[in-house]
């Protein structure tokens, strides 16, 4: 190899990391697009099995079945933002969680409270918590500023909403020109699998989107009765945010009954700590491990089973390894990634024994 090769291989390798740079620095410029995309496809799978009923058993026309759709969804829409914003934003104020040093102050005032009672008892809790400092390791800007973001995403997506109901309309109503496209682009000797594997995995996955919305809704209404029962403050908030952390699997629940605990112990401060705050705390966990229960045993498996086909041990063991592998944001999308493998696994390698034995039910 002479110096001219050696420098046109430099060069080639340069302006390919020039080019892949300005790529990486378009997709973050333009990132807001790509939400947009992904929310509007996550909407059309959603929206895909209403426009069916109305084609198949209304006869609507396809036109006429997409508007439909379309109009359920922007009425959803409006009815939730007339419902949760204006609650988020009063309860939210009503419980400081706007107010970092507030709430600090309340919390402090709270630890003062538990460590009194727990002396009474003869335990030196003051001591262990003086030794391990571990309330100045608290980063109490968490929670305000996880509903501020919240609030901040709601209103971006009140600016970009218009977009996002725009290109789900034309995911709807084009989905036969995205098949046609696609049939021009692809390989022919592949076209029919990945056709088909585009069909099944639309359709898992729009049962999934679907069961998902309906769980974590059964989930807050739940939470919302528990809290509502026991009288706590600010109930529908600390609902609706147990039933976002829910989101994310095994791991939010846990995050969110620990969170309802800390917000009903806040919420409850000057009352007396032995009768009150300490038994409602109570009351509310067991209430939350309730739920928890209905929603372990009820709910998930009816999502997992009947929506995507697969076992609730299969799906904890994939969920457990895609978060040792990529954190919170790999538990949240292992389901709909692991289905889409499970997808194309079965149609293009159909004879392999173990894709038969975690494919057989799909």
């Amino acid at each position: 190899m002479d110096a001219k090769e050696i420098s046109n291989g430099i060069v080639g390798a340069a302006v390919k990391l020039a080019l892949i740079t300005l790529l990486l620095f378009f997709i973050y410029q333009v990132q807001s697009v790509f939400i947009y995309l992904l929310v509007a496809l996550v909407i059309s799978l959603i929206g895909t099995p209403i426009m069916n009923i109305l084609k198949k058993r209304l006869k609507f026309r396809h036109t006429l079945a997409v508007v439909t759709t379309m109009i359920i969804f922007i009425l959803i829409a409006v009815s939730l933002i007339m419902m949760f914003v204006p609650l988020l934003l009063s309860q939210g104020q009503n419980l400081s969680l706007l107010n970092t040093a507030s709430m600090e102050q309340d919390f402090n005032n709270l630890i003062f409270q538990i460590s009194s009672y727990l002396n009474d008892h003869n335990i030196d809790a003051g001591k262990l918590m003086e030794n391990s400092n571990w309330t100045s390791k608290i980063n109490f800007d968490l929670i305000p500023n996880f509903l501020n973001s919240l609030i901040g995403t709601l209103s971006s997506f009140g600016v970009g909403i218009a977009s996002v109901f725009f290109i789900t309309f034309f995911f709807l109503k084009d989905q036969d020109l995205f098949i046609s496209i696609s049939k021009k682009i692809l390989p022919d000797q592949h076209e029919d699998k990945i056709l088909s594997s585009v069909e099944k995995i639309n359709e898992l996955l729009s049962r999934y989107f679907i069961g998902l919305l309906l769980q974590l809704f059964i989930v807050f209404v739940l939470y919302l009765i528990v809290l509502l029962i026991f009288g706590i403050e600010n109930a529908f908030v600390i609902a609706f945010l147990c039933a976002v952390l829910n989101i994310i699997p095994y791991i939010g629940p846990l995050i969110g009954t620990v969170l309802a605990l800390t917000l009903t112990l806040l919420s409850n401060l000057g009352t007396d700590f032995k009768t009150e705050m300490l038994p409602t705390a109570i009351y509310v966990m067991i209430g939350f491990m309730v739920v928890q229960l209905i929603d372990n045993n009820i709910s998930q498996p009816i999502i997992f089973s009947n929506s995507i086909k697969s076992h609730p041990l299969e799906i904890f063991l994939v969920i457990l390894i895609f978060g040792l592998l990529f954190g919170v944001f790999g538990m949240i999308v292992a389901v709909p990634i692991y289905t889409v493998l499970k997808v194309i696994g079965k149609e293009f390698f159909p004879d392999n024994q173990i894709i038969k034995i975690f494919t057989k039910n799909i």
